[in-house]
C-alpha cells in the first residue's frame, strides 16, 4: 500500500470542505479551514506521541537478544538482489538485513538533526504574524520527538556496529545541522563548504520571512515523502508480527518512528500548501529562493543506490564502507574477493538495482504530485527534470568508471 493511501484510509489528512475565505493577510484564526486541519493533526500527534515508548525500548536494547532475526522485510537488506545477496548464507543475510537498518537510520539521524534546527528558524519566521502559536507548538512537539528518534537510532546503530565490527562504518558522532545532509554524497570540500554557506543563508532568511518559513516545509515534505513511503513498509514488519512481545526492538523503533513521522508529514503538507496560500504573493526574490531549495532537493535525490534501496546515496562514496563490511569477520573475504564481488554488485544489472531505480521513479512521481498545486514553481522543478534524468545506463556508466579508479587507488589493500 502506498504511503499516501495509508494516510487517507486512516483519516490522517483531515477532510475540510472547500469553503476557504479570502486571505488578504496571514492570520491563524479558527475561521480558516487550515487551522482546523493543523489543530486536529497536533492533537492527534500529542495523543499518540511515541517518545516514552522509544526511550524505553532503546534503553532495553541488547544486540545479542535479536542478532539472529530479521528486523524488517527481507527485501530491505544491504545489497539485496545482488551477487553478494545470492551467495550469502542465511546468517549473513540476516546481518545484511540488520545493516540496512543501521545504514538507513544513520541517514535519518542526519536529516532529523537538520530538521530540528530549521523547525526553529521557520517558527521564528512566523513570530511577527498573528496567532502563530499553533504552528510553533506543533514544531516544538515535532522537534522533541526528533530528539527521541535520534537518541534511539544512535543507541541501536552504535551498539550493532561495535558488536559486529568494533568500529563505525555507517554511523558517526553527532554532527552540525549545516553538515552535508546526505551521508554518502557526490561531494568534496568545496561543495560541502558551499552547501554549508547556503544552509546558513537560508536559516537567516527563513527566520525573518514568513513565506520562506512556510516554504521550507515544501522542501521538508519533498525530502521526507520517499522516506515515509519506505518507512511505511518497514513499519509493517512490526504490524504483521504475530507475537508483539517478541518483536525485535529495532522493528518496534521503526514502527514508533513511522507513527510520529506520519503526523510530521501532515504538518509539512498543511503549512506548505494551505497556510502558505493565505500569504501575500511571493516576490521574485522569494520565488527564486524557494525554487533553488527545491532544485537542491532534486540534486540531493538525483542518485539511487544499489546498496540501500530507498536512500539516494552516491554509491562511489560507499565503496570503502562496503569493502570494510566484506573484509570483516562476518564475510571473511580477502581483498581480491571483496573487490570482485563489489565489481559485480555495483557495475552490473541486478534485481537490487532495478528495485532501487523503481523506488527512485516512484519518488519522482510523488514529488510532482506534492507540488502540483503551488503556482510559484519553476517548470524544471514541477517536472522534476533533473532528478528524473538519471537512469540505469547512467548509473552503470558512472560505477564502471569510478570503481576502476577506486580499485587502482586501493591496490595495496
Amino acid at each position: 500500500m502506498h504511503f499516501l493511501e495509508f494516510c487517507v484510509m486512516n483519516n490522517i489528512f483531515e477532510e475540510v470542505k472547500d469553503n476557504r475565505l479570502p486571505c488578504d493577510s496571514y492570520a491563524m484564526g479558527s475561521k480558516h479551514p487550515f487551522y482546523h486541519k493543523l489543530k486536529v493533526n497536533y492533537k492527534r500527534n500529542r495523543k499518540q506521541d511515541c517518545t516514552e515508548l522509544l526511550d524505553a525500548v532503546a534503553a532495553d536494547f541488547c544486540y545479542q537478544d535479536c542478532q539472529n532475526e530479521y528486523w524488517h522485510p527481507e527485501e530491505f537488506s544491504l545489497l539485496y538482489g545482488t551477487r553478494l545477496w545470492q551467495q550469502s548464507s542465511p546468517s549473513q543475510r540476516i546481518i545484511l538485513n540488520q545493516l540496512y537498518w543501521v545504514a538507513y537510520y544513520s541517514q535519518i539521524i542526519s536529516a532529523e538533526i537538520a530538521t530540528i534546527f530549521f523547525n526553529q528558524t521557520s517558527a521564528a519566521g512566523l513570530y511577527a504574524q498573528e496567532d502563530f502559536r499553533l504552528v510553533c507548538d506543533t514544531l516544538d512537539l515535532e522537534s522533541s520527538q526528533e530528539r527521541a528518534h535520534i537518541n534511539a537510532f544512535k543507541i541501536i546503530c552504535e551498539r550493532v556496529e561495535a558488536s559486529l565490527f568494533g568500529r563505525r562504518i555507517f554511523s558517526y558522532p553527532m554532527r552540525s545541522p549545516f553538515s552535508e545532509t546526505m551521508i554518502f554524497a557526490d561531494t568534496n570540500r568545496l561543495k560541502s563548504w558551499w552547501k554549508k554557506v547556503q544552509l546558513h543563508c537560508f536559516g537567516l532568511l527563513s527566520s525573518d520571512n514568513t513565506f520562506l518559513a512556510c516554504q521550507y516545509f515544501t522542501v521538508r515534505g519533498l525530502r521526507t515523502l520517499n522516506g515515509k513511503i519506505v518507512q511505511h513498509q518497514l513499519s509493517r514488519y512490526y504490524q504483521n508480527y504475530v507475537d508483539k512481545n517478541q518483536v525485535p526492538i529495532p522493528s518496534k523503533i521503526s514502527y514508533y518512528h513511522f507513527l510520529d513521522e506520519s503526523f510530521h508529514f501532515n504538518s509539512s503538507t498543511i503549512i506548505s500548501q494551505d497556510v502558505i496560500n493565505c500569504l501575500p504573493k511571493p516576490t521574485k526574490f522569494e520565488k527564486m529562493v524557494a525554487n533553488l531549495g527545491i532544485r537542491g532537493c532534486q540534486k540531493d535525490h538525483y542518485h539511487f543506490s544499489v546498496a540501500i534501496n530507498g536512500i539516494f546515496w552516491y554509491d562511489p562514496a560507499l565503496y570503502s564502507a562496503i569493502y570494510q563490511v566484506l573484509t570483516s569477520n562476518i564475510f571473511g573475504m580477502d581483498s581480491r574477493e571483496a573487490k570482485e564481488i563489489m565489481l559485480a554488485c555495483f557495475t552490473t544489472e541486478s534485481e537490487g538495482l532495478y528495485r532501487s531505480y523503481n523506488t527512485h521513479k516512484e519518488a519522482v512521481e510523488s514529488y510532482k504530485v506534492y507540488i502540483e498545486s503551488l503556482d510559484y514553481i519553476w517548470p524544471s522543478n514541477r517536472e522534476m527534470s533533473l532528478m528524473s534524468s538519471n537512469s540505469i545506463d547512467k548509473y552503470l556508466a558512472v560505477q564502471k568508471r569510478l570503481f576502476s579508479k577506486w580499485e587502482k587507488n586501493h591496490e595495496n589493500l
